[in-house]
C-alpha cells in the first residue's frame, strides 16, 4: 500500500535551537558533547518537575556550554568531571531563572 511522498526541509534553527547546539557541540568535540548532554538532562528534569518552561531548556544548555571550558581530552575521568561541572552549572542557571 503506497502512501504519499515525504518531503524534508532543513530544520529552522530559531524554532529548534537544541539542534544547532548539538551540531556545534559535535563540531567542537572534546568534552562539549558531554557538557551538552549533562546540561540537557538537568534542564529537562527541571522542566518535567515544573521548575522550567520548555523554551528555557535550550537557553540553559547554551548558557552552560558558553560558561564551561571544553577540553580536548576524552579520558573517562575528564568526561565525568565535565559532566559533574555541567550539571552544577545547569542547576545554578535554573536557580537564576526562577
Amino acid at each position: 500500500m503506497a502512501r504519499g511522498a515525504l518531503h524534508f526541509e532543513a530544520p529552522d534553527p530559531l524554532r529548534f535551537p537544541a539542534l544547532r547546539l548539538a551540531a556545534e557541540a559535535l563540531a567542537t568535540g572534546g568534552t562539549a558533547p558531554a557538557v551538552l548532554g549533562a546540561a540537557n538532562e538537568v534542564a529537562v528534569e527541571a522542566f518535567l518537575g515544573g521548575a522550567l518552561r520548555f523554551g528555557e531548556i535550550a537557553r540553559v544548555v547554551e548558557t552552560v556550554l558558553g560558561k564551561l571550558e571544553v577540553t580536548a581530552g576524552l579520558e573517562l575521568a575528564e568526561l565525568r568531571e565535565a559532566d559533574r561541572r555541567a550539571r552544577a552549572a545547569a542547576r545554578a542557571c535554573i536557580r537564576e531563572l526562577r
